[in-house]
């Protein structure tokens, strides 16, 4: 078996370079030698993304229009920030109480995985957020229509398998907080 090998930056160059899209132009050797003088990759900031359970066994998403692929979806709440500035859960805090008004008793981060790595830098970054409440104010950035729709626990898989739930952070972040809350349940 042969031993796998990165492949070697020759140079790099942004090509797009606006606040809401940064591409960069790679030229890259494969291990085999081969020159690739066009491999374009997404700059793209990191990703709060929360799964937040109010006390009455609800499941807090948002509702809103997603214009690259021209659908509104049914997500969890989440928003990109820049890790120089801003750490993961003061992110998924913020982000949590600006797009539905709920605030968190306690963040937990389950994990941390790339968006997608083929093309883009950014990390998703998945929190769950026990004993949701209904306190805070939103505050919608100028591109955010958001309606919050609270679904609870035992309805939650039903609407990823009848394709209701299809964003792809969404669901891992719904896999993982309804284990964690398993494992919460089994402890008491």
């Amino acid at each position: 078996m042969t031993e796998l090998k990165k492949w070697k930056l020759v140079r790099s160059q942004l090509v797009l370079n606006h606040h809401w899209c940064q591409i960069r132009q790679d030229t890259i050797e494969l291990p085999n030698g081969t020159i690739i003088d066009d491999f374009f990759v997404n700059i793209r900031p990191d990703i709060a993304l929360i799964f937040p359970v109010t006390p009455l066994g609800e499941i807090v998403f948002v509702r809103q229009y997603r214009h690259g692929i021209g659908e509104i979806l049914l997500e969890l709440p989440a928003g990109r920030f820049n890790p120089q500035e801003e750490t993961a859960i003061s992110a998924a805090s913020r982000e949590l109480t600006e797009e539905t008004g709920y605030v968190a008793e306690q963040l937990t981060l389950m994990a941390t995985f790339y968006d997608n790595p083929v093309k883009d830098t950014n990390h998703i970054h998945l929190f769950f957020a026990k004993n949701v409440k209904l306190i805070g104010k939103r505050q919608l950035d100028l591109t955010e229509d958001i309606e919050v729709v609270l679904v609870p626990i035992v309805k939650v898989k039903e609407k990823i398998f009848k394709g209701e739930i299809c964003v792809s952070g969404t669901v891992a972040a719904i896999f993982l907080g309804l284990d964690l809350l398993s494992q919460i349940v089994s402890k008491q």
